[in-house]
């Protein structure tokens, strides 16, 4: 994944992607990112590519409610309990007035562990925290939805959602993978990270074009085009939206540029320190 800009930096993400690893008590994808000068090619340094996708893909995510969640919501569900789900909990709590954090999981014991890391992230002591034993009951009463898994299935069903809710997708980042019923995908008004990107990787828009269900001009917008104000996003309070990423370079790079910067602000080491 290489993104570039002139007279600033590029950089390069390496990354593998292994499901059998939750056998393993191992992360599913792992990753290193290096960051490079662009004028003269220079390494600058080497960042844990998995830290660094958690945090961006979260934060991307976060980004899109501002402008697609209701602002009264107060409830969101967390799909899935891999590692990016506590901190897609943190980042949606982080810009929206969340009161309430349920954690969804096929394995009660994994999602156990999810809300104790939700804790450990510092979300504020006001916020509540539990886990959802229903996923069709939690829907119903959640304001936010997120998921984040490497389903093959529909998990999500429209007739458990209701009207203003934002659904926040994150995971089906493959053509055959699908976290939204055909339903939910047709009836939602449709955002996405990037249109070259999820149009061509995301199962979850992929299989309902193929059968007709929805059209390219089903997705409205893509993120740059709410950051920027082309699109308005949310319309009223009663529309479902729906927002799906599979990730860019160019969050990567962001977040490598963030990085950087911090690196460079901290007080100078001396020469011996360095070496």
């Amino acid at each position: 994944m290489p993104v570039w800009q002139a007279n600033a930096h590029l950089g390069v993400k390496l990354v593998t992607v292994v499901p059998e690893n939750r056998a393993r008590q191992l992360p599913t994808v792992q990753s290193l990112f290096i960051l490079l000068d662009t004028t003269t090619g220079t390494p600058l340094a080497l960042m844990d590519g998995e830290e660094l996708t958690l945090r961006r893909t979260a934060a991307a995510s976060a980004l899109a409610s501002t402008y697609l969640a209701r602002p009264d919501s107060e409830h969101l569900l967390m799909v899935g309990t891999g590692q990016l789900a506590p901190y897609m909990a943190a980042a949606h709590c982080a810009v929206c007035d969340i009161r309430r954090v349920s954690v969804w999981g096929r394995d009660l014991q994994k999602a156990r562990m999810i809300v104790k890391k939700c804790q450990a992230l510092g979300l504020p002591t006001s916020i509540t925290i539990d886990v959802a034993q229903d996923l069709g009951a939690a829907s119903m009463t959640a304001d936010l939805i997120s998921c984040a898994t490497t389903s093959r299935q529909a998990l999500l069903q429209s007739i458990s959602v209701r009207p203003g809710t934002h659904i926040d997708l994150v995971g089906g980042f493959k053509p055959d993978m699908r976290e939204a019923d055909d339903r939910l995908m047709s009836t939602a008004r449709l955002f996405v990270d990037t249109f070259d990107g999820a149009l061509a990787e995301a199962g979850d828009l992929v299989q309902p074009m193929q059968s007709g269900l929805i059209t390219r001009a089903s997705v409205l917008a893509e993120l740059a085009d709410l950051a920027s104000g082309r699109h308005v996003g949310r319309g009223h309070a009663q529309e479902i939206t729906l927002f799906k990423s599979v990730g860019t370079a160019i969050e990567d790079w962001c977040a490598a540029n963030l990085v950087w910067q911090h690196f460079e602000s901290q007080p100078s080491q001396s020469a011996n320190d360095q070496d």
